[in-house]
Parts: structure tokens; sequence; C-alpha cells
């Protein structure tokens, strides 16, 4: 065999030798950085008060009043509940979402105009929180193992230099989103903008942006975001005027009962 001919020959080989390992390299990373982003500290529970802001165009902006608590009772296993105070058409509504190891997640309403907490099915994902641009679905918990994670390098988010990671998800049915590509910032292992993506969207139809971060007791909290429906213009935002971490929030506080209960988790709200 001439030179030429086993030179080309060994180059492509090489090429052939590689391509698969950069393809799993970057899953890989991929993998590791979902991960590092999810076991990143988040206390054993959480409580803040906040404001949700919903606005679109030719309207006033609407303003919310709400109690968030959040509690990790078991490893994989995250709850939250959120009650509204006001305005009075929203006041006492309520949300539970109990995550659970695996694909396994309950929600419920309560509505005090019905008098009656509502489970909420699996199916409405895609379900408006309240009229916000917040789904039922981005109210919960999703694991790692549930998506499959490619690393795509470093993007900059104005000065910050950001590393890039798209996840789609391994079952199409349990997600109502294609894919997302999330633009985390490595030293605080938040992600400071997730584009959602639908089936068939060749541009994401929605978008989370965070515009502030505090340390907080310790953790990195997001205290100031945004969720903007890139194709109606409508924009959701939520800010915490006040948070406060491990509190021993008992694991009575996330049933149907306290939803009911307008004066329940009070004594817990910073």
């Amino acid at each position: 065999m001439s030179f030429p001919r086993l030179f080309m020959s060994l180059l492509l080989l090489a090429v052939a030798f590689s391509a698969p390992v950069s393809a799993e390299t970057a899953a890989e990373q991929g993998l590791a950085l979902a991960r590092a982003v999810y076991d990143a500290p988040q206390g054993k529970d959480f409580a803040a008060s906040a404001t949700m802001v919903l606005t679109e165009k030719g309207r006033e902006p609407r303003v919310r009043r709400m109690l968030v608590l959040r509690a990790d009772p078991r490893p994989a296993e995250r709850w939250s509940l959120t009650r509204f105070s006001e305005p009075a058409d929203v006041r006492g509504v309520a949300i539970l979402t109990k995550d659970h190891p695996g694909d396994q997640s309950d929600q419920w309403l309560y509505l005090p105009a019905l008098n009656r907490v509502r489970r909420i099915s699996s199916g409405r994902k895609g379900g408006r929180f309240v009229g916000s641009d917040i789904f039922f679905e981005d109210l919960r918990d999703r694991e790692v193992d549930m998506d499959r994670h490619v690393y795509q390098g470093v993007g900059k988010l104005g000065k910050l230099t950001c590393k890039i990671l798209v996840s789609t998800p391994v079952d199409p049915d349990n997600s109502v989103y294609s894919r997302r590509v999330s633009w985390i910032h490595p030293d605080t292992l938040i992600a400071l903008r997730v584009d959602l993506y639908e089936a068939q969207s060749k541009d994401p139809v929605k978008r989370l942006s965070v515009k502030r971060i505090k340390r907080i007791q310790g953790y990195w909290t997001v205290t100031d975001s945004v969720m903007a429906d890139l194709e109606s213009g409508h924009q959701t935002r939520i800010r915490y005027s006040a948070v406060k971490y491990n509190q021993k929030i008992p694991e009575s506080m996330f049933s149907s009962r306290s939803m009911a209960d307008e004066r329940a988790g009070l004594e817990f709200r910073p």
C-alpha cells in the first residue's frame, strides 16, 4: 500500500473511532452536569413570601401575593404548597404537589369558591396554573434520569459564561416539552435561562429567565424570575420578598386539610 493510501486509511479509522467517543463524552458531561444541578444544596425545607405579577399587552399588570412552602422529607421526594392571599378573586386558592421517586407525581388544587380539593390529572401537564404562564408540569420535580442530557459547551448571558445543557425526555409522553435548553451558571449551579420547546417547534415556545439570585443562609436562591410565553408575549414574574430555610416544617403541612385552611403555615412565613 502506498503511503498516501495508508495515511488516508489511518485517518478514516481515527475519525471512525473518535466520533462515537466525542458523542459519548458530551452525553456523560451532560449527565454529570444535570446531576450536579439536581443535587445542589437546597435545605431540608423552605418558606417564602412571594409576589406573582401577570403582564400582557393592552392590560394593566395583575398582582398576586402568595405563601410558598417546600420540603424534602425523604430522598427523591419533594413536596410543595403554594397558597394565594391576595387579591380577593384568588384568595385561598392553593396547589399541593408531591413528587415521589421515579416518574410519580401527585397534584391537588383547592378552590375556595367550591370548597373542595380537586386532584389534577397527570394528563394536564400543560394546563396553566391560575391563568399564569406556569404549567402544572413546571411545578413538578423532574428527576435526572427522566431525560437524556447532552452538554453543548459554553455560551454568554450578558457578561456571564454559562454551561449549555440540552435535555430531552426519555419518554415523550411524560412531558409537554420536547426539549429544554438550560444555561447553567457553573459557580451557583442555577439555570439562569431555560428555553422550552414543544414537539415540532423549531423555536422555543416559552423561556424562563432568572433576574436575580441571592445567597440566603448559605443556599443560592432565585429571588426574581420571569416565565414568558414567546408566542403571545404574556409574562409571569415571581419575586420572593422574604425567604427562610430549615424551619422543620412538618409533613402534616402538606395535606388537603392544610390546603383548605388559610391560617395553616403562617407560623413559617418569613
